[in-house]
């Protein structure tokens, strides 16, 4: 109690502190009989100073952006990873340059029409001809970056091609699952009103589909092969994000999404690329999805064709690990319900 009377205490102190020093403006500017001019040696330090912070801006950004070109522009481990970095680049160049333009006429307006006494203000009511410029010209830039940029998407979210592998994977509060299908390559059916503690995925087990699908610790796919990601989100809205394949997809509560993409950087060959032994692609959320949002990391490897391969025979599916879960959910070992005790 006492700590809340305090808190309400500095508040009010600090309002009547506000209102004191308004007063005293108020008053101030009451008094003045006259306006009091500017110096012109203040305007001119000023008009100094503005084009002074545009410069020292400039080269700033500029050395910045050089130095640490190679942490913010990763380097592109999928085929539609250059169709995005190329649409992002020219939407930087246009955009950039504007930009540029733009602030340096602003900033160097501010110095040569700085205030001066003996100036007057030239009335400049209307220009067709300009007007006309600065309106076609931009609406053709974003013609062109618009429809580009449609181009681009449409190729990278067509339907997956026949053999591409998929996989599904759920988000929840705080980490990853993924399901593989098994040897039947078909992924069962989920059902949210079957999630409980041991099935996290919801697997909907009356479909024969579903009994070979198995639950890794890691996500593996294969070089040079298509793959489609199903995701989905179990609680609240997650972001499906693999910076290095140029991936970002949400992952919504109630709906399921996709994005399939072509791999083409081992995660061998991308430590090579990069020097680093310990290089590992991740997955990660990219939405803030509460507390522990920081810790939805996921190891991603992409292997060689034979390699994945010989890593999904590896794999020993869900039921296999839990094979007491039939029994409890009341189905047989094809997933249908069990007879019930004096039934005729």
């Amino acid at each position: 109690m006492l700590g809340f009377i305090i808190t309400i205490g500095v508040l009010l102190l600090v309002v009547i502190t506000l209102m004191v020093y308004r007063l005293h403006r108020l008053v101030t500017v009451m008094r003045a009989s006259d306006k009091q001019e500017v110096s012109p040696q203040s305007n001119k330090i000023n008009a100094l100073l503005m084009v002074l912070f545009l410069v020292l801006s400039l080269v700033a950004t500029i050395w910045y952006s050089y130095t640490r070109f190679d942490q913010y522009n990763l380097p592109v481990a999928s085929e539609h990873g250059m169709l995005t970095d190329r649409l992002f680049w020219i939407t930087m160049a246009i955009t950039g340059v504007v930009f540029i333009i733009t602030q340096v006429l602003l900033f160097w307006f501010s110095y040569r029409y700085q205030f001066k006494k003996e100036r007057k203000a030239l009335f400049y009511p209307e220009n067709n001809k300009l007007e006309f410029l600065w309106t076609i010209v931009p609406a053709i830039a974003l013609t062109f970056l618009v429809l580009y940029g449609l181009i681009v998407w449409n190729k990278i979210t067509a339907p997956a091609p026949e053999n591409a592998e998929v996989i599904e994977v759920m988000g929840y509060q705080f980490a990853w699952k993924v399901r593989y299908p098994g040897e039947d390559g078909v992924l069962g059916k989920y059902d949210f009103r079957k999630i409980d503690v041991e099935n996290t995925f919801g697997m909907d087990f009356t479909d024969k589909y579903a009994h070979d699908d198995f639950t890794p610790r890691q996500i593996h796919i294969p070089k040079g092969v298509p793959v489609e990601f199903k995701i989905r989100a179990r609680d609240v809205l997650h972001s499906f994000y693999l910076p290095h394949f140029r991936v970002k997809q949400d992952a919504v509560p109630g709906m399921q999404t996709r994005f399939s993409f072509v791999a083409n950087k081992t995660t061998e060959e991308m430590r090579q690329e990069t020097g680093n032994p310990d290089f590992n692609y991740e997955l990660a959320c990219a939405e803030i999805c509460g507390r522990g949002h920081f810790s939805m990391r996921y190891i991603l490897v992409v292997d060689t064709p034979e390699e994945y391969e010989a890593w999904k025979k590896e794999q020993q599916p869900w039921l296999e690990k839990n094979p007491e879960y039939l029994a409890k959910v009341g189905l047989d070992s094809e997933g249908k319900p069990l007879a019930k005790l004096g039934a005729k």
